[in-house]
């Protein structure tokens, strides 16, 4: 971003105008790389949080499936009932945090 408040700036010498304006230009493109730089880690974040909602739920469901089926049991298969139960709560789960997370 040029600067159009710097009193002594018309009295420089045309390189020295051309400097400060590559200065000014290379600063600019390091503050957006800086910015974007903690867009991406927020995104990684964002998406190790939503894959973890969907994945406990899941496995917990698995597990307590397998559990009563070997306790009891019977022609339903509970692992299959609750792990499908788990990852619709899980995905269901995740949607709520992808919402809440966007303006």
């Amino acid at each position: 971003m040029p600067r159009n408040n710097h009193p002594a700036r018309s009295t420089l010498p045309p390189a020295a105008e051309r400097m400060i304006r590559q200065v000014e230009s290379r600063q600019a493109r390091a503050s957006r790389a800086q910015s974007e730089k903690h867009e991406f880690w927020k995104d990684i974040t964002i998406l190790g949080l939503v894959g973890w909602s969907v994945v406990v739920p899941t496995l917990v469901g698995a597990a307590l499936g397998s559990w009563i089926d070997r306790r009891w049991p019977s022609r339903v298969s509970w692992t299959l009932m609750l792990l499908v139960s788990g990852l619709v709560l899980g995905c269901m789960n995740a949607w709520q945090r992808i919402r809440g997370d966007q303006p």
